[in-house]
């Protein structure tokens, strides 16, 4: 019998950018930007501020003029935008509600914008982004993270398969933080595919599939968050504080792993290349040295 080899179909590209340039006067803010987003998944645009995040998230939306080539789902930006915003969800980082209406008339009001049909059950929305005990409240009484849900119910009202956010968790503290991401976490388990500008490496590292590292407009890196250290060449440095007995048999456990290490107060310190923390606690734990404790730096 003949066997056949399967080829592995490549993932469909929800989002395509070419050649992204946006200049303002003599100041480029995006240097022939070039990347693409699979069906599916989850792209953080990281960078400092200034670094051409936002610039880049408002040419995908079409808010700004642009140079180069932005493709969504296969449809043209620019010549084909009104089915482009039928694709897309925005969930902005500066949040305009009107405080005197309740969530509720809030959700009806971007409904009927977005076209949605009469009737609409709004139950089951509420209910995904946790907002269902606070329908009747005005928006003036929410805190930052409910106000932030209630721009994700908004952004999902018509169900679109793709998710643009700008800096969606700059304003929150760290509470309200993580439960947003546990809400972005559950919609990209859901197929969503996303695309979200950032300047925290942990909520980047806790979401994205790939980290874009913008650097004054113009990509430097494109990696997958466990590879970033790595392509980024930064060295960790592990602090493990140990009982008194333990400190000498660490000292030497590492050295003989050639790692770079010195005793430090009630513990040693040990430099590491990136991705490799792990090494060195399964490496103690073999020699049966007790770790009370670490941090990272």
């Amino acid at each position: 019998m003949e066997s056949k080899t399967m080829e592995k179909l490549p993932v469909a590209q929800a989002i395509e950018v070419r050649n992204l340039t946006k200049r303002f006067g003599r100041f480029t803010a995006v240097d022939d930007l070039s990347f693409s987003v699979g069906t599916g998944e989850a792209v953080a645009l990281w960078g400092a501020n200034g670094a051409g995040k936002t610039t880049a998230v408002r040419c995908l939306l079409n808010l700004f003029p642009y140079e180069g080539e932005i493709l969504i789902n296969g449809l043209d930006v620019r010549r084909q935008s009104k089915e482009v915003r039928r694709q897309i969800g925005f969930v902005p980082q500066e949040l305009s509600f009107h405080d005197d209406m309740s969530v509720a008339e809030t959700l009806i009001f971007y409904a009927r914008l977005k076209k949605v049909p009469d009737g609409y059950d709004f139950s089951p929305l509420l209910e995904q982004v946790r907002l269902t005990a606070h329908v009747d409240k005005r928006v003036g009484e929410l805190s930052g993270g409910l106000k932030q849900r209630l721009a994700l119910a908004a952004a999902l009202l018509s169900d679109p398969p793709i998710l643009v956010l700008d800096e969606p968790t700059a304003s929150l503290d760290i509470r309200s933080r993580e439960e947003f991401l546990l809400l972005l976490r559950s919609l990209k388990r859901d197929g969503k595919t996303m695309i979200f500008s950032s300047h925290h490496l942990d909520e980047v590292t806790a979401l994205a599939d790939r980290v874009l590292l913008l650097e004054g407009g113009r990509l430097v890196v494109d990696s997958p968050p466990d590879q970033l250290e790595r392509q980024l060449g930064w060295e960790t440095t592990l602090h493990l504080y140990l009982p008194e007995a333990g400190i000498d048999p660490a000292l030497e456990t590492l050295e003989g792993l050639g790692m770079p290490v010195s005793r430090n107060g009630r513990g040693v310190r040990v430099h590491v290349a990136p991705g490799a923390k792990g090494k060195v606690l399964n490496a103690l734990q073999k020699a049966g040295i007790e770790v009370d404790d670490f941090s990272v730096e």
